[in-house]
């Protein structure tokens, strides 16, 4: 990674490539994505009624804000409305919705002051997505729904773009996590249990990036990037949204970022649908990047 492309003004089929040569790329806020977050909005500020959701683990114990956020997640992610803006976000910046396949969108919480950091509110580990089956073609967008600070936002680690690093991937398979990691996260309150893979190393997280963009801008990443989350010291908890895309032309030609460290099975692919109809990828092309038992959901059905 050498670059950090701001607002480019370059086409997509050229920002995919250069997302899988490592650069990062960050964009202002959009119609669409104002759109998207204001919508996030409202669904947690009714979700969390009199309390200002930045504030409201300082007035409530931890079991009570994991019982609101637990049914608050998958409400958004399987929102009608939430699946147009995520639509039209991607389209804004000007992906070809006929070949760009979309996953659903997640909402993420993560705490301050280490109140939260397990199942619902998981503050991420040092890792890559692909260590979790995600297909070496697939691109992360990542966007805030209110004002964040460094204190609190998401850093990428570029000396390990092409360093492998030993993990646990090599027990991950995609379809146990869809039927029993998932599943569980709202048990997670404590301590995170579930079997997840992480560095089996000693990592050195500098340098790192961090991006800090205003509610509704966005940055988009290779899965195959190693990043982490900052521990929330901002005194405010951070909501973000993130979901992401694969080009079939991508999967069909084989392009991606390298494969360097990455040994899981299974595969995520069954999770996108097309664009324009939320058709799924065809089985034949899905099977080219699936492996392992396939023992457990293969798509996750909350």
């Amino acid at each position: 990674m050498d670059a950090v492309y701001f607002d480019a003004a370059v086409g997509d089929d050229v920002r995919r490539d250069r997302l899988f040569h490592g650069q990062l790329f960050v964009y202002g806020p959009t119609p669409a994505s104002l759109a998207l977050v204001e919508h996030a909005r409202m669904m947690l500020e009714e979700a969390f009624g009199e309390r200002d959701p930045l504030t409201a683990q300082f007035d409530m114990p931890v079991e009570d804000y994991v019982a609101i956020c637990a049914p608050l997640k998958p409400a958004f992610i399987h929102n009608d409305r939430t699946k147009e803006l995520v639509r039209k976000v991607v389209a804004d910046l000007g992906a070809d919705l006929e070949q760009t396949y979309i996953d659903v969108p997640r909402l993420r919480m993560v705490t301050s002051d280490a109140y939260l950091t397990s199942g619902v509110g998981y503050a991420h580990h040092p890792h890559r997505d692909t260590w979790y089956s995600a297909p070496m073609a697939q691109l992360n967008w990542w966007l805030p729904i209110y004002d964040i600070e460094s204190e609190s936002s998401m850093a990428f680690h570029p000396p390990y773009w092409d360093r492998p690093v030993k993990n646990g991937s090599r027990d991950f398979n995609y379809y146990e996590w869809n039927s029993v990691g998932r599943r569980d996260a709202a048990k997670q309150i404590t301590a995170d249990t579930r079997k997840q893979p992480k560095p089996e190393e000693e990592l050195e997280l500098d340098p790192q990036v961090r991006a800090i963009m205003p509610a509704g801008g966005m940055v988009i990443f290779a899965a195959a990037h190693m990043h982490s989350t900052v521990p929330n010291t901002s005194g405010r908890s951070r909501y973000s949204i993130d979901f992401r895309t694969v080009n079939r032309v991508d999967l069909e030609q084989g392009n991606g970022a390298p494969n360097i460290d990455t040994e899981c099975t299974g595969t995520s692919l069954r999770d996108f649908v097309r664009g324009t109809d939320g058709t799924q990828l065809p089985d034949e092309l899905i099977a080219k990047y699936d492996s392992g038992a396939k023992a457990g959901e293969l798509v996750f059905q909350p």
